[in-house]
């Protein structure tokens, strides 16, 4: 990865600021963070992405359609990661349903671990993944995050 050919834009979140990270026009990474090591450009993110992320945190139920580049990551966590795409807005997941959506039904602990370096959260949607006894669980950015995006998409699906 050339991290000269990286740059960031901030996005105001009701959950803090996210900086959107690209390489190119592909989105690579979201980081509750500043990230250090990224040169910062104005302008970076599209539009259409910009509007996608306000209607989502507006509790619009959204399918991000912008186009995304895992830069990290073994085969078994980019799995994992894919499947996080088939979680339904507003709805949650186990760790053991993802581990099964793997092909690896007692890989429950490595899917904690996986969840834990989502490159991408929110777009991602790791905070749809619960415990199987319904506690929330953890989750990279602090369980509080967690808990608002959930509550945020519980009450839209509601509407």
């Amino acid at each position: 990865m050339n991290k000269s050919s990286l740059c960031y834009e901030i996005f105001d979140s009701p959950v803090g600021p996210l900086y959107l990270i690209f390489s190119g026009r592909l989105l690579s990474g979201v980081s509750f963070e500043k990230p250090a090591h990224i040169p910062f450009r104005k302008g970076s993110a599209p539009a259409s992405f910009i509007k996608e992320l306000s209607a989502y945190f507006s509790g619009v139920k959204v399918a991000f359609d912008q186009e995304i580049k895992f830069l990290t990551g073994t085969d078994f966590e980019k799995k994992v990661w894919s499947v996080l795409k088939d979680i339904p807005f507003g709805e949650t997941r186990s760790y053991k349903w993802v581990a099964e959506k793997t092909g690896n039904p007692a890989a429950v602990r490595a899917v904690g671990r996986a969840l834990s370096k989502n490159p991408l959260p929110v777009v991602v949607p790791c905070h749809r993944v619960i415990e199987s006894s319904g506690s929330i669980g953890g989750y990279s950015p602090g369980v509080e995050v967690k808990r608002r995006l959930l509550e945020m998409e519980y009450y839209a699906k509601g509407k």
